[in-house]
């Protein structure tokens, strides 16, 4: 039986930016889509002997605003990956969409070559709020999107919600998760705002008295979480939730560290012991495809050291948390001083052991998960270095590197005797 593996697929072009995002994503170059198309098929292509090493079990289309790209080239593109990927027929395919692209006939296309799941960017119910984000939908376009996907016959369908907003307030939240609960998605995605440099909220809001603070953005998470629960939704993420059966198979394989590649520019893989990443330039990284030039960013081999810290430190971001016999079997490390640890945690009210011996942490620790995790790499570096030493030498090589252009055969050298392509 062959192994599984996600595919995840960048499309980085957009109507318009958001004030928030800083992710690559590109706004008034729909010229260049034919010709980034035409790459990413290249690209998809010369790829195909890897993928077929293993099962595609989950396929993702993300942005920038797929729906924008449009729902042909989208299947065409998930054509190339049917015809030469070993794609299974339960795969999850999601597309992520936003309402004021999503067109009926469209989706109706989409849901009949086999898209089943939709990723829907509606932030907020306040139209005041919409603006200020800089978004191109109204709640009401948003509600008018999710009836067409229904109609459409999408029966899996995700939706984004943003809290911490400058102006909002516990109210708008609350309001904001009633309407939504009304639409009766099977997954909901509550992300706090994030201020990134260089971005024009960032410019605007850096320090701004009308941004909630953390203690009110505290609140707004433990609400949702609450609110959330009772309504059926289980987190079984830091900021994701979802009713029985509808977690997200494809973000999942980047918590529990399992095999996914990635294509487009700025895209991430990880494969076996390697990991890298692509240019974050779509001329660069067209280019580079059309001309056998390399194109990758940066590239690592992961040794088991670093495998050990991400299972821990990615393992407590899920609910399904982390485990006594999985944790000294991936970690090859004492678990006492993790135990004792998760303990002290448990009496603060912050993390709990479920009945099968898997500890994850409650909404209160979520809320500080990145102080808490910090505590628990602190305790496993310390096993560590008691029991193996040598694994901490002094001269002990760094194993990222970034590739200088014209190496691509070094890289593809190197995965070949990993044995993944």
């Amino acid at each position: 039986m062959k192994p599984r593996l996600g595919v995840y697929v960048h499309i980085p072009f957009c109507a318009s930016k958001c004030g928030y995002c800083d992710f690559y994503s590109l706004a008034g170059c729909d010229k260049q889509m034919p010709v980034y198309h035409k790459a990413l098929i290249e690209h998809l292509l010369e790829s195909s002997p890897g993928i077929r090493n293993y099962e595609v079990d989950s396929i993702y289309f993300g942005g920038g605003t797929p729906s924008y790209y449009g729902a042909e080239r989208i299947l065409e593109l998930f054509d190339v990956l049917k015809l030469n990927g070993n794609v299974r027929t339960d795969t999850e395919v999601t597309v992520e969409c936003n309402p004021d692209s999503m067109d009926f006939k469209e989706l109706l296309s989409l849901r009949e070559e086999g898209v089943n799941r939709l990723s829907i960017g509606i932030q907020a119910a306040d139209d005041s709020l919409l603006k200020l984000l800089d978004r191109r939908h109204t709640w009401a376009q948003a509600c008018a999107a999710f009836a067409d996907a229904r109609r459409a016959g999408f029966d899996n369908i995700s939706v984004d919600l943003m809290y911490g907003l400058p102006t909002q307030t516990a109210r708008d939240w609350a309001d904001t998760l009633a309407r939504i609960f009304e639409l009766h998605p099977e997954h909901i995605s509550c992300y706090a705002l994030k201020l990134e440099e260089g971005t024009p909220m960032y410019a605007n809001y850096r320090n701004s008295p009308v941004l909630p603070d953390d203690d009110a953005q505290a609140d707004m998470y433990s609400y949702a979480a609450q609110m959330l629960e009772r309504y059926g939704y289980r987190q079984y993420e830091v900021s994701n939730f979802a009713a029985p059966g509808f977690e997200s198979r494809h973000n999942l394989k980047y918590w529990r560290l399992d095999d996914y590649m990635g294509f487009g520019p700025g895209a991430h893989s990880s494969v076996g012991n390697l990991r890298y990443s692509f240019v974050r330039d779509l001329k660069q990284y067209s280019y580079g495809i059309s001309r056998k030039v390399s194109i990758i960013d940066e590239y690592e081999e992961i040794d088991p050291l670093e495998r050990s810290v991400e299972y821990l430190m990615l393992g407590m971001r899920t609910s399904r948390g982390v485990e006594e016999q999985e944790y000294r079997v991936r970690c090859q490390s004492d678990w006492k001083p993790i135990h004792r640890v998760l303990q002290a945690f448990e009496k603060k009210g912050w993390a709990v052991e479920e009945e099968d011996g898997r500890w994850h942490f409650t909404v209160s620790g979520y809320l500080i998960s990145n102080r808490l995790i910090a505590v628990l790499l602190e305790a496993q570096a310390g096993a560590r270095l008691d029991n193996t030493p040598w694994m901490y030498r002094p001269d002990r090589p760094e194993s990222s590197l970034r590739l200088p252009k014209g190496e691509q055969e070094l890289f593809t050298e190197m995965a070949k005797k990993a044995g993944k392509f």
